[in-house]
């Protein structure tokens, strides 16, 4: 019943993501992005811990746009969690860059990595690396597609960089103009 109810709630996250991306206008307040990473990593550092998993803010340059820090938080926390839970890494870095106009959120940990024939459809529904370790571990298939809405509803995009065996950032950029 656990499993089903979060399949559930993440139903309907991505319904409503979808359904704010179809209102071109859209009420957004100006947050703090710094702020709202310190929030995400709160939110997982008991489970990161509970996994002997040093969890690090790294670099935090003061930007601020124009967005839905509860979505946003959501994403972060999504990929922070995904890093907890499959990478096998042992420490998983959090940092805000800027490159030109836009500012990178990056996630990173140094576990597995994900092979290249996985990384063209890491963001897709239900789309799973390896099924059975998902299962285990309780996970719905859909947090990176969440990450992947909520980086188009802030005119952005959600991007993975890995190299097996060396780890993974998955990055979300979004636009400050």
């Amino acid at each position: 019943s656990n499993r089903l109810n979060l399949l559930v709630q993440d139903i309907l996250s991505l319904a409503a993501l979808e359904k704010k991306q179809l209102v071109p206008e859209r009420d957004f307040a100006t947050l703090s992005l710094p702020a709202m990473l310190a929030g995400a990593v709160q939110l997982c550092a008991e489970k990161a811990a509970a996994r002997g998993i040093s969890l690090h803010l790294t670099e935090l340059v003061p930007l601020q746009l124009a967005g839905d820090c509860q979505l946003l938080e959501q994403a972060v926390s999504n990929l922070i969690n995904n890093a907890i839970l499959y990478s096998n890494s042992q420490v998983v870095d959090v940092s805000l860059t800027r490159e030109q106009d836009s500012a990178v959120i990056t996630v990173r940990d140094y576990g597995i990595g994900i092979a290249p024939e996985h990384q063209e459809r890491i963001f897709e529904r239900f789309y799973r690396v390896h099924k059975e370790r998902s299962r285990q571990l309780g996970g719905t298939g859909l947090g990176l597609a969440i990450v992947k809405h909520v980086a188009q509803l802030h005119h952005g995009h959600a991007e993975l960089q890995s190299t097996p065996g060396k780890g993974c950032a998955f990055r979300i950029i979004l636009p400050l103009a």
